[in-house]
């Protein structure tokens, strides 16, 4: 059976540097950081006091109060995000084959806010004051439904939980439901609602933040760079419309990439670090490459995952320096995390926007914060100030706690 190409139209993004994806991608091409003071809850007693908030967002923009009441802030997030990407794609939903389209999105912790909130009634006011509707704003499937109901679509719906990779095996898992003929039409992405006094808090405790930047929030995610210490909590959410070539071409649609290739594997190696030289990842990125039919050499550009802590940045630079060789000295590398923090599930989806606008403008967005070179990370990584390049091929990497590792190679469309 014969693959069918797989090409994205349309794009949705909230994060911390920008709550739309013209707002996003300016923010990254300026090097704009949304690290900032936690607001959401009193820190006063953590080690941890600064995430990647979604600032200025107000979910009562888009949705009435008894509405909100009934969505988790990350379902509410991937329906804004849903939105703008059907919006942009220029779909006309009434018109579609409903049962031919569907929806996946990643989630690393799904309706975590309304866990704590109502564990937090439960204790203060007893079983009686739980609301009603408790479980369906906290599965983490929620989303994903929320996002089929508001648009009536029919075909293939679920959330893929991988950690950090979530967001990009959801895209990886939506592609390979187009490319073999299941649907025509695919939402996807991820969505992530986890700046919690319970996150913070157990993954300050684990050391994996930073905690050496409370009083310069912007300076606390810094990938690569030798004085990194640990990664910083985001938000958000990145959407996708994926469609078959051929129905995008029948609709006279805009496209604006296409999705060659999906890489998955595990390090099974250890719960939160990974594997020494990073070999799990280099076997994914391997296997991505395979199923694009692209070459190492016609790699341009990176979307690394450069979460900023001492073990992922170092074997992730090892695996690229391992698949790519010699053309490891001509890519370019960036962590947009050191401007949006880790979104954790929502980090690939939001990163694959980044790369299909890199592809667009021919532009690379920076790391921020790189001033000390590490020995042990010795690639271009774009260095505080984003970059003119023809790209063609670009690659994106995602790697979760649990050994999880996702790539996706994306290319500008060509017909």
């Amino acid at each position: 059976m014969s693959k069918r190409r797989v090409v994205i139209t349309g794009l949705g993004a909230l994060a911390p540097n920008g709550n739309s994806v013209a707002d996003f991608w300016s923010g990254l091409l300026a090097g704009k950081s949304g690290i900032q003071r936690v607001t959401y809850f009193d820190t006063e007693n953590f080690s941890v006091r600064i995430a990647g908030e979604l600032s200025g967002f107000n979910a009562e923009d888009y949705f009435d109060r008894k509405e909100i009441r009934k969505l988790d802030p990350f379902s509410i997030y991937g329906l804004v995000t849903a939105t703008e990407a059907i919006e942009h794609s220029g779909l006309d939903v009434d018109a579609i084959d409903h049962d031919r389209a569907g929806v996946i999105i990643g989630s690393g912790v799904g309706g975590i806010q309304t866990l704590e909130d109502q564990h937090k009634v439960m204790l203060e006011k007893g079983s009686r004051r739980i609301s009603p509707y408790f479980v369906p704003k906290m599965v983490a499937n929620i989303a994903a439904g929320q996002i089929a109901i508001k648009f009536g679509l029919r075909g293939p719906n679920y959330t893929v939980v991988s950690a950090c990779s979530s967001g990009s095996d959801a895209i990886g898992q939506a592609f390979r439901k187009i490319q073999y003929g299941e649907t025509d039409i695919m939402l996807t992405g991820g969505s992530e609602a986890s700046v919690t006094p319970l996150t913070i808090a157990g993954f300050g405790n684990m050391k994996a933040l930073s905690a050496s930047h409370n009083d310069e929030p912007e300076k606390a995610s810094r990938p690569f760079d030798k004085d990194r210490d640990g990664f910083v909590l985001g938000e958000g959410a990145g959407i996708l419309v994926m469609e078959s070539l051929e129905h995008a071409q029948a609709r006279g649609a805009h496209i604006l990439a296409e999705l060659t290739g999906y890489g998955a594997t595990d390090d099974a190696f250890h719960i939160t670090q990974p594997a020494e030289g990073g070999s799990g990842a280099v076997k994914a990125i391997k296997l991505a490459l395979e199923d694009a039919g692209t070459q190492p050499e016609d790699i341009d550009y990176i979307n690394a995952h450069g979460t900023s802590t001492p073990f992922n940045d170092k074997s992730e630079s090892a695996a690229i320096r391992t698949v790519f060789g010699a053309h490891a000295d001509f890519l370019k590398v960036s962590s947009t995390k050191s401007m949006t923090g880790h979104l954790l599930g929502a980090s690939g989806a939001i990163a694959a926007v980044a790369c299909v606008k890199a592809l667009e403008n021919n532009k690379v967005p920076p790391t921020i914060n790189y001033t000390t070179p590490d020995p042990e990370c010795d690639l271009d990584y774009v260095p505080n100030t984003a970059q003119e390049l023809k790209c063609n091929t670009v690659m994106l990497n995602a790697f979760g706690f649990g050994g999880h590792n996702a790539i996706l190679v994306i290319k500008a469309w060509s017909a």
